[in-house]
This record gives structure tokens, sequence and C-alpha cells, in this order.
């Protein structure tokens, strides 16, 4: 096997057994991110192999005080599968994901694919068909979060399940960069932020990804949901909990972790 199916082959095994292993960074270093979207793909493509559906992507690393204390300056990516979206107000079993921990954002979903470089947010508004409220969760392979860049690049951007809202609107008029979001365990204000805490703007996110994307010959896609990056700081979460994340505008979404 080549380094990249070992490692992936690592961070697969790890899934299942519910083993966390020791950072990989130690075996690609911490700059190598291209090699870590290779183990990432690796796996993706695994999943979409054995029957899985994809249906969108998250980005990760969207505040600035994260990207600076993992020395990056840029966000990450991870892809969304069918089978990890949650039901609002639906239950799950803490059991399916190593190390959970919970954050509140913005959801896009594309009206059309974007195969063409986007330049400005004004140009990017055409493709976007609604926003909503989400909970992503998210979860490491990597043993006590202790992750730096190619970490949780290789793992998927730490992705696991997600949450979407009920409530859909159109985006014009919408502050992005002003609307309040509070996150709730068990009924208590456990995190609370802002638009602008996301890159500035969850546009810019969404525009990087965009392009992104089409550098690695994977555009965004018709129906595409995207998961735009944390508007707070992720909580923990354990079995038992009650997870409950507004947004000013664009409603309330809720999980029990069970």
């Amino acid at each position: 096997m080549t380094e990249i199916e070992n490692i992936a082959q690592s961070l697969w095994n790890a899934q299942i057994s519910r083993m966390p292993i020791a950072p990989i960074r130690t075996l690609i270093g911490e700059s190598n991110i291209e090699l870590a979207y290779q183990i990432q793909q690796f796996n993706v493509n695994r999943v979409l192999n054995s029957g899985g559906k994809r249906v969108g992507a998250k980005i990760g690393l969207t505040s600035f005080s994260v990207q600076q204390q993992l020395g990056v300056s840029q966000p990450d990516f991870g892809i969304l599968f069918q089978h990890t979206q949650i039901p609002n107000g639906g239950s799950f079993p803490a059991i399916e994901i190593l190390q959970p921990k919970a954050e509140a954002e913005i959801a896009f979903v594309l009206n059309k694919g974007i195969n063409n470089r986007i330049e400005d947010i004004s140009e990017l508004i055409s493709y976007i068909d609604t926003i909503c409220a989400s909970i992503e969760i998210v979860g490491s392979r990597i043993e006590n979060w202790n992750i730096g860049i190619t970490d949780t690049v290789a793992d998927n951007a730490s992705a696991s399940h997600f949450v979407l809202s009920d409530e859909r609107i159109d985006v014009n008029g919408f502050d992005f960069e002003g609307c309040k979001m509070e996150l709730l365990k068990n009924g208590e204000l456990v995190s609370n932020g802002v638009g602008s805490a996301c890159l500035g703007n969850p546009w810019n996110a969404v525009m990087w990804l965009a392009n992104t994307m089409i550098d690695f010959g994977t555009p965004l896609q018709m129906g595409d949901i995207i998961l735009s990056g944390a508007l707070g700081p992720m909580i923990s979460i354990h079995a038992g909990d009650d997870i409950r994340a507004s947004v000013s505008g664009l409603g309330e979404v809720n999980l029990k972790f069970s």
C-alpha cells in the first residue's frame, strides 16, 4: 500500500473501531496540505464507491484566531454525505461520533453548479437558492483533538454530521455580517457569535470554497449544501445532551444526542 492508502486506512479504522489515532502530521509533516487532501479524497472515494452520496461540502478554519493557532492563512474543506444529515429535531446515537463537538453556522443551498471562478460576492449571489441555520457535529479521528492543519484536512476537515433548520429564506436583505447566533446545550447558552466571525462574512467562505473546488477539479453542483463555518466557539457534547441553535432571521435547529 502507498503512504496515502496506509494513512487513509488508519483514519478509516479509527472510525470503525471508535479508537482515535495519533496525529498523522508526524508522518506527513505540518505543511503538506496537498498530500493531506489526497488522503481525504481516498476515503471520500471509498464512501462513494460503497454507495454513499455526496450532498455538499463543509468549510472549516473560518475563524482568523483558529487560523493563527494552526499557522495557516486559509480555510479548509471536507465533503458532506447524505447519510450524515440528521433531521431537524431528530436524535442521534453518541457512539457514532468520535470526540464529538457542535458548532452553529449558516448553510447555503445552490440552485446551480459553479463551474467558473467567482470574482466577487455580487456574482456569487445568483448561484444561491436559499440559506438556513445549521448545527454541524464535528468529530476527530485524531486522539484528544490534537490536530494541526494536515491532520484535520486528511480527516475530511473533521466532518461528521449536520442538521439544517426547516426555515429556508432567500439571501436578499439578510444581514450576513451582523446576524446573531446562539447555541444552547440542555437549555443553557454555551456559545454565541455573529456572522462576521466567519472570515469577516460567510460569503467570503463560500466564495473561497467555490473557487477552491474548481481548482481541485470537483466543482460545486446544483443542490449542494454548503456549511459555511462556525459563527462562534464549538462546544463539547455528550450522550443525553439536547443541542439547540438559532441564527437571527433563520429560525431554530435542534437535535438530541442519545
